[in-house]
């Protein structure tokens, strides 16, 4: 057994994708610039390697349209085959709104069970710099579409187990990954905290519809994902001189929900904050917000909070940018005026 190795969170979907496609010869990768030779393995280099392993029959690079990936990997899945289309960026989904979201989605259903559609859409989501038409985060438009399951990995642990559960899984999952969680020494740019975890070499399953919480506390339910979530962290750990004790919790995936896990720490401390990086009006968090208010509204002694992305197109300018986004200090901020609510 190996121990103390630890991944970032490329690393760590390079090597679920590369075992699952030895697993199965089913499995196979389809996307933009995913296996040009001596070309970046991807838009974010989690491919490479894997066309000098498995053969360009198995890694199909697309000609840029994104309806056709997503239209060839529907297809693909209803003839039994475990497609992982990549838009390299998840903006680009909206190019192919009607396979993901009317095709994928509903085939099974309407077909009574007799079709499935086993299909894994990689999408990078977050700001980097790259503008309003690279760095969005969509996430709430999909937990809105019955038939999809959307997951949302925030460290390579995490990450490598439920990309292979989400390759096994019968259903469409789409995945979206933070770009600045990718890095290949597991840091990020801006903040230098360290976004690696340990990852065991053995086989294992994280499953799609688990929570996790990443912090104990009783203060208040800090529920986050994808870099804001570190920054919730980092903002916890900083307040704990204030004698503000938070727990946080990873959701790990929006759909399915793992609301046992979030209630259960809602109902011990009281109070809830979600933070996201989408936009505030519509985000999931609103979703979230709205399930504690109506299941643990006799134990909350504050409203439920809610802090994100301001709604403004995301400029590219980093120190626009970055006051767009929820930072360190804005979480800080939040969870001072959370803290101060209810008292008697």
């Amino acid at each position: 057994m190996t121990t103390n190795r630890r991944l970032g969170i490329g690393e760590a979907i390079r090597e679920a994708i590369s075992e699952e496609m030895q697993r199965d010869p089913n499995v196979f990768l389809i996307g933009e610039d995913i296996g040009i030779p001596g070309g970046f393995g991807g838009a974010f280099g989690v491919y490479l390697g894997l066309p000098e392993k498995f053969g360009h029959e198995r890694i199909i690079d697309t000609p840029i349209s994104e309806k056709a990936i997503m239209g060839t990997a529907v297809g693909a899945a209803l003839m039994g085959m475990r497609p992982i289309p990549d838009l390299q960026y998840s903006d680009f989904i909206f190019e192919c709104m009607d396979e993901v979201v009317n095709q994928a989605a509903k085939i099974r259903y309407m077909s009574g069970g007799k079709l499935k559609v086993p299909l894994v859409l990689r999408c990078p989501v977050g700001t980097a710099n790259r503008g309003a038409q690279h760095g969005q985060s969509p996430e709430s438009y999909f937990i809105h579409v019955p038939g999809i399951k959307v997951v949302c990995p925030s460290d390579a642990y995490v990450a490598k187990g439920i990309i292979k559960s989400a390759i096994r899984d019968d259903d469409p999952v789409i995945v979206f990954e933070h770009k600045l969680l990718y890095g290949s020494k597991g840091r990020e740019s801006a903040g230098g905290m360290d976004l690696t975890a340990e990852v065991p070499e053995e086989e294992y399953l994280f499953p799609i519809g688990k929570a996790l919480k990443k912090r104990n506390g009783t203060s208040m339910t800090i529920i986050s994902t994808h870099l804001t979530l570190y920054r919730c962290l980092a903002a916890a750990e900083e307040l704990v001189a204030e004698g503000i004790d938070c727990e946080v919790i990873d959701p790990v995936s929006l759909l399915p929900l793992d609301t046992d896990t979030i209630y259960e720490s809602v109902n011990k401390t009281k109070k809830a904050l979600i933070a996201h990086e989408d936009t505030f009006t519509g985000g999931w968090g609103a979703e979230v917000a709205a399930l504690i208010s109506q299941n643990c509204f006799y134990d909350l002694k504050a409203p439920v909070q809610r802090i994100a992305a301001y709604d403004v197109p995301l400029p590219v300018t980093p120190v626009l940018e970055q006051s767009v986004v929820p930072s360190v200090e804005r979480i800080k901020e939040k969870i001072r005026q959370l803290h101060k609510m209810g008292k008697s």
